[in-house]
């Protein structure tokens, strides 16, 4: 609950943020839903339950204020012995209000979603009532941004504090009796700030920045503690009017460490209520990952025109070779794409804040509520803009890991009808004391592909047709653990009956399989309606 009051305070911030001049669209809501879930495999149970729903869409837009929030709240009222009561929060916010023209801005980000646990565990769709592997995330950042010029010189310096809290109500019992149970994930604070003085090509042939940065995070489970810095310098050199080489070299060192788990009488790690490995104060730190050392890379950066832009590099950096890039480009009015190849070194926390804080500040808000929420692919209202979170919520892994993949995602609209594509590849490898816990994932690595697609069409002014799809295949470097693939596919029909009340059907199909240990094919459909204020 603390997590959850942070979190709505965090949106209330957001808004009062926004100057009382700027235009707003704020819709605040309730609705009721009667949702019903046949277990296809086997002549399964069928669950039958109500939802009460009470949610708000906001839309803040001026010159110097940008701010949406999409944030909803339902409780699911069961019909049967057989399952509970259960609540769900689900929302996405993001804003950016220059408190200095052009100087001085403050951001802030805040996510609530579910989300699969454990990369081994069953998948089926977040939206589902009382599935296995399933928990609650909420996490938020905010930060002040400094950009101005000294003369000829950039100066920008930034500073970004984030919170990130896992519930602990997910049933991990779907797991095969030969896995080993793992560490639960709690909440994590994170510090991350930088600053960098820059100058652009024409008092000298190249342009030139200088940049300083410092990250810290403290996670509650094992009192882990990540700790990391940096320096470089960077040039850019044009060789043409469309074309620069750019290239950079730099110290950086990062540390992060944990203490042990407390043992019992037999040696084995002690777990509290909620499955989590309590903390042995008296331990001491031990490293799980210890890097320090030069880095640098070199690249290109393409930009035939303002619709266009292309840049790659390749380096060492973390102990290896390290290659990054992004592309995008217009392809008209409305349509667009853009792919990212990322590598970095990250927990579950940072990543999450990392990735929300790259979502634009104007998103399309699902149209279908048996849809999963925000933990996929979140398309932004400007075609080719967005972000993909699937690499995030693989799994809630405790342990720091190296981060490596790629995202793509493509959007377009063509009169009424408008529709988008994300897909990707995304590879950790873990960091651990290996005699941390007695059993440690030092060294492991885990894979995830996923594709995702939405459709939408406005039959008229009154109605809609929505549908959404996608499959995902995880696969664990534990010894012996299942891989598992997960699909599914909904359609929904909303229609205005007023300006203030909509009605919505629509039907889902899931399915997820364990390869060799279980599998499941669910059905979903709903009936609702919604008043808006």
């Amino acid at each position: 609950m603390r997590a959850l009051s942070a979190w709505l305070a965090a949106l209330a911030a957001l808004v009062a943020a926004a100057p009382a001049h700027a235009g707003k669209d704020i819709t605040p809501y309730i609705e009721i839903q009667q949702v019903l879930d046949a277990d296809l495999d086997d002549g399964g149970d069928v669950l039958t339950y109500s939802t009460l729903a009470a949610g708000i869409d906001a839309v803040v837009t001026e010159r110097r204020t940008q701010v949406q929030i999409s944030y909803r709240y339902e409780h699911r009222f069961a019909w049967d012995d057989d399952s509970s009561d259960e609540d769900v929060h689900s929302g996405l916010a993001r804003a950016a209000v220059q408190l200095v023209p052009d100087v001085l801005t403050l951001e802030g980000g805040a996510i609530a979603t579910r989300s699969r646990v454990d990369i081994r565990g069953a998948a089926p769709n977040p939206s589902l009532s009382g599935g296995d592997n399933i928990t609650q995330v909420y996490s938020f950042y905010a930060g002040p941004t400094l950009s101005t010029m000294v003369g000829d010189l950039g100066v920008s310096a930034a500073y970004r504090f984030g919170y990130t809290k896992v519930e602990a109500d997910s049933d991990l019992a779907s797991l095969p009796p030969s896995q080993v149970p793992l560490d639960l994930y709690d909440d994590a604070t994170n510090h991350l700030a930088s600053v960098s003085l820059s100058q652009r090509p024409g008092e000298l042939p190249f342009g030139w920045s200088l940049g300083a940065g410092w990250e810290r995070e403290d996670a509650s489970q094992l009192d882990q503690r990540f700790d990391g810095r940096f320096v470089r310098g960077d040039v850019t050199v044009p060789v043409s009017p469309t074309v620069a080489l750019v290239g950079g070299v730099g110290y950086e060192d990062i540390e992060v460490s944990q203490r042990d788990a407390l043992r019992d009488t037999n040696g084995a790690p002690v777990r509290d209520n909620d499955g989590r490995f309590v903390t042995d104060p008296a331990s001491e730190r031990k490293i799980a990952y210890d890097i320090d050392g030069l880095i640098y890379d070199a690249g290109v950066v393409w930009k035939p025109s303002r619709r266009t832009q292309l840049e790659a590099r390749v380096g060492r950096r973390y102990g290896g070779t390290t290659v990054i890039g992004s592309f995008s480009h217009q392809l008209s009015r409305n349509a667009g794409v853009q792919v990212v190849v990322y590598d970095g070194v990250e927990s579950f926390g940072r990543l999450l804040s990392d990735n929300v804080a790259r979502l634009p500040t104007s998103f399309n808000v699902p149209g279908n509520p048996l849809g999963g929420g925000f933990n996929g692919c979140v398309f932004g209202e400007s075609e080719g803009t967005g972000g993909c979170l699937n690499d995030v919520f693989q799994s809630i892994s405790t342990a720091n890991f190296r981060s490596r993949g790629i995202n793509a995602m493509y959007a377009a609209t063509m009169g009424r009808t408008s529709y988008g594509l994300g897909l990707g590849y995304a590879q950790r490898k873990y960091y651990a004391p290996r005699f941390a816990t007695g059993f440690s994932v030092d060294g492991l690595k885990d894979d995830s592909v996923f594709v995702q697609g939405y459709w939408a069409y406005e039959l008229s002014e009154r109605s809609s047709v929505n549908a959404s799809a996608y499959l995902s295949q995880y696969d664990s470097g534990l010894p012996f653990a299942p891989d598992v693939t997960s699909a599914g596919a909904t359609l929904a029909y909303l229609h205005n009956f007023t300006r203030r009340l909509t009605g919505t059907a629509a039907l889902g199909l899931y399915s997820f399989d364990q390869q060799g240990f279980a599998s499941d094919l669910t059905a979903s459909a709903l009936a609702a309606m919604r008043y808006q204020f």
